[in-house]
């Protein structure tokens, strides 16, 4: 799949390329601990300018979907599925990404899903998610 690659502001420059270290970059105040999503200049809880992007975990769980039928650029086809997940680090942050690694009809509410990056342009890296699979017990 080619993607629309987003528009990236200075802002918002470490989490698209987050993804060439395979890092999930997400805003956090270092003021009040919170993490946030958009990336903004100031902490929304507290206020506090003291904020920059670190690693986070890149697992999430996800909290809504749908599964996209309908043809609305060449390079996707359908069917694909577009979700919002709460990142594990934060519930309150939430992103809107793609779920792959797996049929659409198998995603469902409450799903395990870890990042994984795919590259839109040179310098960014588009955040999607894939189910986690479980591990075998030894």
């Amino acid at each position: 799949m080619t993607r629309p690659s987003p528009d990236v502001s200075w802002e918002s420059r470490a989490f698209w390329g987050g993804g060439e270290r395979g890092q999930l970059m997400i805003h956090r105040c270092h003021a009040c601990g919170g993490w946030f999503h958009p990336p903004a200049p100031a902490c929304y809880r507290c206020r506090s300018t003291d904020v920059r992007p670190e690693p986070a975990s890149g697992r999430a769980t996800v909290v809504a979907f749908t599964i996209n039928e309908h043809q609305w650029l060449a390079s996707f086809p359908p069917p694909y599925v577009i979700a919002i997940v709460e990142l594990a680090d934060d519930p309150s942050v939430r992103l809107t990404t793609n779920i792959v690694g797996c049929e659409p009809a198998a995603v469902h509410i409450g799903m395990s899903v870890e990042v994984e990056f795919d590259q839109a342009a040179a310098d960014v890296w588009v955040p999607i998610f894939h189910p986690v699979v479980p591990q075998a017990a030894s």
